[in-house]
């Protein structure tokens, strides 16, 4: 990510860059090691950096992630990178929020496919084997070839190899994005991301507000007298959460 950042500088455009990391289950706190690798950025006035914790969000994003990409937007930053918390079966949330989405692999991991799981597959708009200079890059790559061809709906997502340790690939790298910004641009791809997004962004926050409303922003929230009821096994979930939605005039 901080190459990258350098190449897009280098066009002379103003970059945000937003880096999502774990947050410890135990002390809520987030190592926020991305700020630290750049730190060579910090002092470029064309380059906005922030992290942010998951404080137990899913999906791989923070709920404040949606948020804080329209504020970068109105800051007029382009491009604005959303590097997610890592790889796994269920952090897709990035689809519904980037107009790119690039898959990032390393040789070296065993079952490197294996651990990208079905739904990583099926997100990219780019895959991009990384530490190209190690021994066994090209294979992955062959693999993302050929597990697209395996799947339900065949993809032709292009595959890229690239080195941070040597540089090799990035421009290519910066080119395929453009190149896809340029095609979803020149049909309806753009609009219907720009819906999807917007979309994902107005549940969020209509769900957020509902349970502000109704104190059940955290687990140990709730309204007492109904708490009590489900502890006392006298009133059960489905039966409390009916009557929360009635209360606000969500049920007829």
């Amino acid at each position: 990510m901080d190459l990258l950042t350098a190449r897009f500088r280098a066009q002379g455009r103003r970059v945000g860059v937003l880096a999502v990391d774990p947050s410890s289950p135990f002390s809520g706190g987030a190592i926020l090691g991305d700020r630290i690798r750049m730190q060579h950025h910090s002092a470029d006035p064309g380059v906005f950096i922030r992290s942010l914790a998951t404080r137990g969000a899913l999906g791989g994003l923070t709920a404040s992630t949606a948020d804080t990409v329209v504020v970068m937007e109105a800051l007029g930053l382009d491009p604005i990178i959303v590097e997610t918390v890592g790889v796994g079966q269920d952090e897709v949330d990035i689809a519904r929020v980037a107009h790119c989405t690039v898959v990032v692999t390393v040789p070296g991991l065993g079952d490197e496919i294996q651990n990208l799981k079905a739904g990583i597959l099926e997100i990219a708009d780019l895959f991009v084997v990384n530490k190209a200079d190690r021994e066994g890059a090209d294979k992955v790559a062959s693999e993302l070839v050929q597990m697209q061809r395996l799947g339900v709906e065949q993809q032709d997502v292009p595959v890229l190899l690239t080195s941070t340790r040597t540089g090799a690939g990035l421009d290519q790298l910066v080119a395929a994005i453009a190149q896809h910004r340029d095609q979803l641009l020149a049909g309806q791809g753009w609009h219907r991301r720009e819906l999807l997004r917007a979309g994902r962004h107005l549940r969020t926050l209509a769900v957020e507000a509902f349970l502000k409303r109704n104190h059940l922003a955290s687990e140990e929230q709730g309204p007492a007298e109904l708490l009590e009821s489900i502890v006392a096994r006298r009133l059960d979930p489905w039966s409390a959460a009916q009557t929360i939605l009635e209360r606000q005039g969500a049920l007829p």
